[in-house]
């Protein structure tokens, strides 16, 4: 049982593919958007179907494929918590599981590189991204970046492990694979024998160059790597519209709603959010209703108590139909009201059928069946 470990030549990135022998159910840690054909390939020659698409963290040297995964495969995304990655399906927190078929894999915090990072334990191997490296650890003098954060990540937790713990790092420069925790913590360059003042005081002494990709890879980044254009800036700014504040990108509401921008309105029937799915933390508030999809009588006034006034209200419906004429009455009403593309189930396929070409579910953000 070891990983598919892949590598980007480009970034040094190592990206890791794990899965159940038995289900056939895979799991894939910090992909690489321009492996991505490779991935897939990779995935249909093991017969594998991915379940996970993983970070360890906001990555600065190479723009992740995460995104782009989750649409082609109908996985889902995680990652850390602390990462501020508002477009994920899953925020992990530290000692949180993901199951890939019958398999489990265990996320670790380990800040320092970054301050949400994150490590994830698998049976016997520990991936540990920018962490701790071979012979080697990530740099710290960026992105919330703290020497005495890595020190007490590297020595109190990873060297925690027992010895024999395979260590698959992020990234390798000089053409090595894997190292154990045994020989890390007996022979690591950068952490072995010093003391945590040793360590912070080596690394604000490296004054290492700015990572080339970093202004255009962390926002990307943010955002599971997936853009629609050069600069992303579909998914990071709202579209202009008539008669409302603008569409935006489903990944854009989410952020907005994470970050306390904005209120989710659902406004899909009653019916359909309990039969299709529904948004946590989702207000509904119907446009129309079943039976007949007769008009909601009641929709300015549920709408009014849902917004809080000077409030920006996300709005949702099916396909981003019913959530155009739901937006420009609610700036009837004086809210300013963004409509979300695609909608919760996106555009029917060539079969007739949704949740296949785009929408809240396909992208891979959060939803429960009623």
């Amino acid at each position: 049982m070891i990983p598919l470990q892949l590598f980007d030549p480009a970034s040094s990135t190592y990206t890791y593919i794990l899965h159940d022998p038995a289900t056939r159910d895979a799991l894939i840690i910090d992909p690489v958007d321009e492996q991505l054909d490779r991935d897939l390939a990779v995935l249909q020659a093991h017969h594998l179907t991915l379940r996970w698409a993983v970070e360890t963290h906001a990555h600065a040297d190479h723009i992740t494929s995460a995104g782009r995964l989750a649409e082609h495969t109908g996985a889902h995304t995680a990652v850390p918590a602390g990462c501020g990655i508002g477009t994920a399906a899953v925020q992990l927190l530290d000692g949180e599981t993901l199951a890939f078929g019958g398999e489990t894999l265990r996320a670790l915090h380990t800040p320092g590189h970054t301050a949400g990072g994150m490590s994830y334990r698998w049976r016997n191997h520990v991936f540990t991204g920018d962490t701790l490296l071979i012979n080697g650890c990530g740099r710290t003098d960026f992105q919330s970046g703290s020497a005495a954060d890595l020190y007490h990540s590297i020595t109190g937790v990873l060297f925690a492990l027992p010895p024999e713990t395979t260590v698959w790092p992020g990234h390798d420069y000089h053409g090595r694979s894997h190292s154990t925790i045994a020989a890390e913590k007996a022979g690591n360059a950068r952490v072995a024998g010093r003391s945590q003042a040793e360590f912070v005081a080596l690394m604000e002494s490296l004054h290492l160059p700015r990572p080339r990709r970093i202004d255009e890879a962390v926002p990307a980044n943010l955002h599971s790597g997936l853009r629609h254009d050069a600069d992303g800036a579909t998914l990071q700014a709202p579209r202009t519209a008539e008669g409302y504040a603008g569409d935006v990108s489903a990944q854009l509401a989410w952020q907005w709603v994470q970050s306390g921008q904005a209120v989710l309105i659902d406004v899909r029937s009653d019916a359909e959010r309990e039969w299709v799915g529904q948004v946590p933390g989702a207000i509904a508030v119907a446009w129309k209703q079943w039976p007949g999809m007769a008009m909601n009588a009641d929709f300015d006034a549920q709408l009014r108590a849902a917004v809080p006034e000077g409030g920006r209200a996300v709005l949702l419906c099916r396909s981003g139909v019913r959530s155009v004429a739901a937006a420009r009455r609610a700036t009837e009403l004086g809210i300013t009201a963004y409509n979300i593309l695609e909608g919760f189930e996106g555009d029917p396929d060539g079969h007739a059928q949704r949740g296949k070409r785009g929408g809240w579910r396909f992208q891979g953000l959060p939803w429960k069946q009623g």
